[in-house]
């Protein structure tokens, strides 16, 4: 699942497929592995879900404490992004800036424009499908939301457009978020829509800007409402080019401050510097150019972590199903309980009040009976609440044979499911979305194709087959650091080439180009780095693909600072119209490096 963006000029709208013949295999039925095993996985999932899962919910009414059964619309459906935020932090804007181009009726403006939810999805023309039809088709993983009301979808819509980052994700826009009495009048539960959502998304990213920092209670319930998706959770402050370094530092110290009030864990939240401008628009407001280089490698992070994401939908899958599985099963195990400890006859309606009361004791007694872990229960408070709306009375008696099928599923079928999927040494392609770096000239300036990846037929590793034809053995990249500034500022290794003297031609000349595409820990350039770097050259892909089995002469799919600087004088004698064979002796002649013999 997985294609490349292709930088036309400095737009990032123009993303095509990823070529077929590069490294990516494409098997007989035109789909590549990781597209093969998504399908795989997805079938089995419908398939163990809907026999050994979906009985279990529905004999104790799961739907009523949680959430309705899944489809197979449900399981199958593209991984989604889910988008939060209050009114005017550059939601819409930061989805035009993924992709290239403004989706079928989208507002944007300084003041309260996107009035409603918008699924952003790929289809054949521009088309708005209203949030009735949208629910009951059954080609849409929507169908849920009939829940909510008819006022709810009336302020939902499906928003499909050809573009080629739709075809492995889905985008869901959200109204901004309101504060004071605005936020009563909406006519559905905000908040619930929320939860419902969350749960079905890969990603949610909680956008503030620079001057929008406090957290309104609206915004407040929402982030709560997200509570048990945390390790899907992103943070992302917006417009950071429109306040001066200084005052940078102050409002992430601020936003810190807000968000440690409201997300109740030790832990500190991962936040995103950025600046989302689509290269059709021109931004609002003044431009500080000192945030530049941080701006970039920070957006840099949050990009790579959008591109992981088509990469890991099938485990992603995999997890959702487990967690709601274990849910599924304790809550069966807490209602037959409760349902066993009425009396036969009389008084069950105070029995039934009595472990109401005090239902964090029952809670414990389900733990100690069942040998269930505490981190599974619900919050005692909230379960309480919708326990309320049933008569324990009328539930089911508590079977073991349903929640013994589960217990196989949870054992049997998915850690044989598991073995599937490849391991972390044989990681494949990324998805492709615009990538920012820093020019000379401090303008954003948007990626070429990246790097792909294969797995190796006998050695089982990843390799990188950065400009396509030979490949080397992949070493997985580290993030850079999250200060731009403290990696900027810190001192280089001893110049690799003698002297800084203008007489010697063994300067780094490209010492400038390596410190801004080098991973900032290992001091190396990433053959995904690389491939960006060496394709802004204009040079052909035949040409490059030479340079780089020049370069990368040990095989690491990866270039040192040594490296990167032959690659680029190669490159630089190639724009000249020099022969290869003679631009090679000529660069390891100049850096001294003639009579090394590579392996």
């Amino acid at each position: 699942m997985s294609f490349t963006g292709k930088g036309k000029g400095k737009e990032p709208a123009s993303m095509t497929p990823m070529s077929t013949g590069g490294g990516v295999g494409v098997g007989a039925d035109g789909l590549t592995s990781e597209e093969r095993l998504y399908q795989e996985t997805v079938k089995q999932l419908q398939k163990t879900y809907a026999k050994k899962i979906k009985p279990l919910e529905q004999a104790y009414c799961f739907e009523g404490f949680h959430s309705a059964p899944l489809t197979p619309q449900d399981i199958g459906s593209k991984p989604m992004v889910l988008l939060l935020g209050q009114y005017s932090t550059g939601k819409t804007t930061f989805v035009e800036y993924l992709l290239g181009e403004s989706y079928p009726d989208a507002h944007v403006g300084i003041e309260p424009t996107t009035d409603r939810f918008v699924a952003i999805m790929n289809g054949p023309e521009p088309k708005v499908i209203p949030g009735h039809a949208a629910a009951v088709s059954g080609e849409l993983p929507f169908s849920g939301l009939t829940k909510f009301g008819t006022k709810y979808l009336s302020r939902f819509q499906v928003a499909q457009m050809n573009n080629p980052l739709l075809s492995n994700l889905t985008l869901i826009d959200t109204p901004g978020i309101l504060s004071g009495s605005k936020q009563i009048q909406r006519g559905y539960d905000f908040v619930s829509v929320i939860n419902w959502f969350a749960e079905r998304s890969d990603l949610i990213l909680l956008l503030f800007d620079s001057y929008k920092l406090d957290i309104s209670d609206e915004f407040k319930g929402a982030i709560q409402s997200l509570r048990g998706h945390e390790d899907k959770v992103r943070v992302v402050l917006n417009k950071c080019d429109q306040v001066s370094q200084q005052q940078l530092m102050r409002v992430y110290g601020a936003l810190m401050w807000s968000l440690g009030k409201v997300i109740p864990t030790p832990e500190v939240k991962r936040v995103y510097l950025g600046s989302f401008w689509p290269k059709y628009k021109t931004p609002v407001g003044n431009r500080y150019e000192d945030n530049n280089d941080l701006i970039a490698i920070e957006q840099r992070d949050l990009l790579r972590d959008l591109r992981s994401i088509p990469k890991n939908a099938a485990l992603r899958r995999v997890n959702e199903i487990v967690k709601r599985a274990r849910q599924s099963r304790v809550h069966a195990h807490i209602i037959g309980h409760l349902r066993s400890e009425l009396p036969s006859m009389f008084g069950k309606n105070k029995k039934a009040k009595a472990m109401l009361d005090d239902l964090p004791a029952e809670f414990r007694k389900i733990q100690v009976k069942y040998n269930l872990p505490p981190g599974d229960f619900p919050n005692p408070e909230a379960f309480k609440s919708d326990l309320e709306a049933f008569k324990i009375a009328d539930f089911n008696k508590f079977s073991q044979k349903l929640i013994s099928s589960t217990d196989e599923a949870l054992s049997v079928d998915f850690p044989k499911l598991m073995q599937k999927f490849p391991s972390d040494s044989r990681r494949s392609a990324e998805i492709g979305l615009p990538e920012s770096t820093v020019s000379d000239e401090g303008e954003d300036a948007v990626s070429g194709q990246f790097a792909s990846m294969r797995v190796g037929e006998k050695t089982g590793r990843a390799l990188y087959t950065p400009i396509g034809g030979q490949a080397g053995p992949a070493t997985a990249p580290i993030p850079p650091p999250y200060s731009a500034l403290s990696a900027a500022s810190s001192s280089s290794s001893r110049n690799p080439f003698g002297e800084d003297t203008q007489g010697n031609p063994g300067i780094l000349r490209y010492k400038h180009v390596f410190d801004g595409a080098c991973d900032g820990k290992r001091k190396v350039v990433p053959a995904e780095n690389a491939r960006h770097v060496l394709s802004e050259t204009g040079l052909p892909n035949e040409m490059l693909r030479e340079v780089w089995n020049i370069a990368d002469w040990d095989n690491a799919g990866e270039l040192d600072q040594v490296q990167f600087e032959v690659a680029m004088r190669v490159c630089e004698r190639l724009l000249n119209k020099e022969p290869m064979d003679s631009a090679r002796q000529q660069v390891l002649m100049e850096l001294g490096l003639a009579n090394r013999t590579f392996d």
